[in-house]
């Protein structure tokens, strides 16, 4: 919870709360625990109805299932959800605000709950929290002013079984906030001499708020020593060239850390704080496991980054070689952003395909 959420939690505000679930899809007042017929239905043969008939909902094969259609003005406070781990690359979140055709928010499961590897990291911060055993929730604030649809598209050749909650606030005016946006691209590997793409070309006003990245070493050594770069307002069409307005020191300085994340004696070191961590350090284990692979969150809450125009943020992977000499990288790069706009819809990539999201080395199908 952000301070000012704290400091306000006293007010009393004309909003009312709402729910959806499998055990109430509509969220209507007075709607809950109303299922004949669900996941949990045989489970409770000697109960009948309002004892956990639906619990959860099965996502076929290559289907796309509506995990929750509002009808606004309204605000989605808190997401939990949760999946088999085999599911976090697999299932693809979507959100549209007020009737849009193209999604706002278009990411894998996991990464959008900074849970990108297909292995669980607790992450304990104040936008997402991952606890055991995949317990996924999102904070982020997602406003929207005539209405709201939530989707999850399975692309693995099993069924996904899903857990959820959405809870949301009706009765506010939304009309002055933005939308929450959130884009997903994947360089692997990462062309020679080519930065990342984390935003391409957003146009309007907003502010940046978030970045989360799966990063895959490559190659033996230090891998971090590349920097983040925001292009603010027109920053890539200067009379003499791209340059940001913002531009950071290093891969580990920006997600708050310090010389390579390195505790003597103990190497890689892993930490979750409200606003940034690096959760996940996955090590090799000497056979399939043969690379190193890192979760790092930041969240730009108490110093978002606003934009009047337009915005590109891209990132280096730069490691070392002979001659203290600076070493291009060619690293396995996921990165998933969080910005506000103040329109539904932006310019998105083009999503990957399943075989393109494939974390190799961990099975996409359960049963494998």
């Amino acid at each position: 919870m952000t301070d000012s959420a704290i400091i306000n939690l006293a007010a009393l505000r004309a909003v009312q709360t709402r729910s959806i679930s499998p055990e109430n899809f509509s969220g209507r007042k007075g709607q809950g625990g109303r299922a004949t017929e669900g996941t949990g239905a045989d489970c409770a043969r000697d109960l009948g109805v309002g004892w956990k008939i639906s619990p959860s909902v099965d996502v076929a094969a290559n289907d796309t299932f509506e995990l929750a259609n509002i009808e606004g003005p309204a605000k989605i406070t808190h997401i939990w959800l949760t999946t088999h781990r085999s599911n976090w690359r697999s299932l693809v979140m979507r959100a549209y605000w007020d009737d849009s055709d193209a999604p706002a928010i278009e990411v894998p499961l996991g990464d959008f709950f900074a849970n990108g590897w297909g292995r669980f990291a607790q992450v304990s911060s104040s936008m997402v929290a991952a606890n055991p055993n995949g317990g996924f929730n999102c904070y982020w604030p997602m406003p929207f002013r005539t209405g709201a649809r939530l989707t999850i598209e399975n692309l693995a050749p099993h069924t996904a079984t899903v857990y959820y909650q959405i809870t949301y606030e009706i009765g506010s005016d939304h009309q002055a906030d933005g939308y929450l946006h959130a884009q997903f691209r994947r360089s692997n590997p990462l062309p020679h001499l080519e930065t990342h793409p984390i935003l391409d070309n957003i146009e309007g006003q907003g502010q940046y708020v978030g970045t989360y990245l799966a990063w895959g070493v490559n190659s033996p050594g230090w891998w971090g020593e590349g920097e983040i770069k925001f292009y603010l307002d027109g920053d890539r069409v200067q009379p003499d060239g791209a340059f940001p307005t913002i531009c950071g020191t290093g891969t580990e300085d920006y997600f708050g850390g310090a010389w390579n994340f390195d505790v003597p004696g103990q190497g890689y070191t892993s930490f979750s704080t409200p606003y940034l961590g690096m959760p996940q350090v996955l090590r090799p284990d000497g056979l399939y496991y043969s690379q190193q692979r890192f979760g790092m969150y930041r969240w730009h809450i108490l110093d978002p980054i606003h934009f009047a125009e337009d915005l590109t943020v891209d990132i280096q992977a730069l490691g070392w070689r002979s001659g203290h000499r600076y070493n291009p990288l060619h690293d396995d790069i996921a990165s998933t952003a969080f910005f506000y706009l103040d329109r539904p819809t932006a310019h998105r990539p083009t999503f990957p395909s399943a075989d393109d999201l494939e974390i190799l080395g961990e099975p996409m199908d359960p049963l494998t």
